[in-house]
């Protein structure tokens, strides 16, 4: 009688501390997992932000083109007179 008890006691015992485990491994294994989900967050904006600045450097550089092409034309026509080409001096 008395094996089955020691028996019994060794088996909640054993069980009690594979519960415990469990539920101990269970909240280090959502935390990790928490952490980790941080982190791709902060990665995707990352991703994003450098996504932006990305289309934002492509607009740049167009408009960069196009003033240089504006001051390519400027530079390489005729000068005009302001006062000659202007209607309203005429006029008056």
């Amino acid at each position: 009688m008395a094996e089955i008890i020691i028996a019994f006691v060794g088996f909640a015992g054993s069980a009690a501390g594979a519960v415990a485990g469990i539920f101990i491994n269970t909240k280090l294994i959502n935390y990790r997992i928490e952490q980790l989900e941080i982190k791709v967050n902060k990665h995707n904006k990352l991703i994003e932000r450098t996504y932006e600045l990305e289309t934002n450097e492509k607009v740049l550089e167009e408009q960069i083109k196009a003033v240089n092409h504006r001051i390519e034309d400027l530079e390489n026509s005729k000068p005009v007179s302001v006062v000659s080409d202007n209607k309203y001096l005429k006029e008056h």
